[in-house]
């Protein structure tokens, strides 16, 4: 009689001990963990309650692959994930969807007498499995696994498994707050920060208007012009539009006027594969802003031809490959950015009147810079401070005088010129950027023939003199070189070896 007290007195308490470890769990299980640390935790539980001489639990992704993995009393290497996830009781356990029981066989290289293992699922998910490996003899003499031990890591699977779906949950949240903190602080910068280090300065009237434009138009499908002066941010802006569209494809650049009509024309439309010996297709411009926005910036130099294929394009919207037969179809928001009078273009025939009205669903101009000069000083902290701390310099201080003079300059090269100005006058600063250094910084260099030099004469065929300063001769061979290539003014910088904004500010 004793002894049968004894043996009921165990059992209840073994019951009593089985009832506080899944209370205990639930509330470590329910914690906000890594999902890590859920395991481990799972699995030391489990092992004091059921004694194995063995155990491992493992979780997988969404794509199958291995998540955590933790074991318990395993001799030598433990075995990997993946092995335990393409084992054949992984595929009985998600085939049974149930605690299985298997004697006499062998699990990741360790033998075993008998193994009792679990799913760990939720609503039809599987996640995982934990599996126990021969039951440790204790007083009672009890060697393998019993109908209610079977019972309680079903219980214990089933409370794992809604711990670790809730905290994969909270893990997506947390996933994608951070996401939306980032987008949130890219666009707080953008709103009150400087075009040339991704951000805008938008205090200014002008700028705010801007602003308001592109939060209405943002959400919305339609094409968008943005119109103005080099180096007002036009880039910044398209960048905006795009981050407030909502759009999950990406952003997609593409400057019409950097690359010949040949290679341009790959670029946006692509290259069947097998045209040519050694051309393979691949995706381009359109195909890689699918679902997301095309930028194409100096729209104002697409070539006739190239204009055609993209009106057919965004009218049909769908692609066809230089050499290709079939269409392939693409969703793309377009934004075009021209620094150049189209209205113009159109009139001479340079640009299509069709494709003018197909991009211009919402015209944004963005002011120059010297329409919003209370800017300037906001421009002025921040390149210095960003100049400075790429080049680990202490920033100087602008005098007064300084600061007059870049408040009555008109810079013809707006943002861009400013921040090379800023850039240059802290390189050659002492402490103070003065009024000296910015005046030197933005006066020309005289050509010969200026401010009183004798110019140069040479003689024409009819043996008369005539002057021809430096500056006049510039002026010829730009004008030449501009003929050669039929005007177009992105390819005639390309061969001076100048920048295209330099051939502007020589009035071409």
């Amino acid at each position: 009689m004793a002894t049968v007290a004894t043996t009921a007195s165990l059992a209840e308490k073994r019951r009593i001990l089985q009832l506080e470890t899944l209370y205990d769990l639930a509330l470590a299980l329910h914690a906000e963990r890594p999902e890590e640390e859920l395991v481990e935790e799972l699995l030391q539980r489990v092992c004091t309650v059921l004694d194995p001489a063995a155990a491992v639990a493992v979780t997988r992704d969404a794509w199958g692959g291995t998540r955590t993995r933790a074991s318990v009393g395993w001799h030598g290497p433990a075995p990997s994930g993946d092995t335990l996830l393409q084992s054949a009781l992984w595929r009985e356990l998600l085939a049974q969807g149930q605690p299985v029981t298997w004697r006499d066989g062998e699990l990741a290289g360790r033998p075993y007498g008998e193994m009792l293992a679990a799913p760990l699922h939720y609503r039809s998910v599987f996640l995982g499995f934990l599996a126990l490996f021969d039951k440790e003899a204790r007083s009672l003499g009890r060697s393998s696994f019993t109908g209610e031990d079977r019972r309680f890591l079903d219980s214990v699977a089933a409370l794992a498994g809604v711990a670790l779906d809730g905290a994969r949950h909270l893990d997506a949240l947390d996933a994608q707050r951070e996401r939306l903190a980032e987008e949130n602080r890219a666009l707080r910068g953008q709103l009150t920060g400087d075009f040339a280090g991704n951000r805008m300065v938008a205090n200014s009237a002008a700028m705010q208007q801007v602003l308001d434009m592109v939060e209405r138009v943002a959400p919305r499908g339609i094409s968008v012009l943005l119109r103005g002066e080099s180096g007002t941010g036009k880039e910044l802006v398209a960048k905006l539009l795009h981050f407030r569209s909502g759009r999950e494809g990406p952003l997609i650049a593409l400057n019409c006027a950097a690359l010949p009509e040949g290679l341009l024309e790959s670029e946006l439309f692509g290259i069947e594969g097998g045209v040519a010996i050694g051309v393979s297709a691949r995706r381009v411009k359109l195909e890689l802003a699918d679902g997301g926005t095309l930028l194409l910036d100096e729209i104002g130099d697409l070539q006739p031809a190239l204009q055609v294929k993209l009106l057919r394009a965004l009218q049909e919207r769908e692609i066809m490959r230089v050499g290709g037969h079939q269409a392939l179809p693409v969703d793309v928001r377009v934004v075009a950015a021209t620094h150049r009078n189209l209205e113009a273009l159109v009139a001479r025939g340079g640009f299509r009147g069709d494709l003018y009205y197909r991009l211009r669903g919402v015209e944004i101009e963005l002011p120059p810079l010297r329409a919003r000069r209370q800017e300037v000083p906001l421009f002025l902290r921040h390149f210095t401070e960003r100049f400075c701390a790429r080049e680990g310099i202490a920033p100087p201080s602008f005098s007064q005088q300084a600061l007059v003079l870049l408040l009555g300059y008109d810079f013809p090269g707006n943002v861009r010129e400013l921040q090379n100005l800023v850039e240059g006058a802290v390189s050659l600063a002492d402490g103070v950027v003065d009024a000296d250094l910015i005046r030197g910084l933005l006066e020309r260099p005289r050509h010969r023939g200026e401010a009183g030099e004798e110019p140069e004469r040479q003689v024409d065929e009819g043996g008369s003199e005539q002057a021809l300063d430096l500056a006049s001769a510039e002026r010829q061979h730009i004008r030449r070189v501009l003929h050669l290539v039929d005007g177009n003014k992105s390819a005639a910088a390309r061969m001076l070896g100048i920048d295209r904004r330099t051939l502007q500010r020589k009035g071409f």
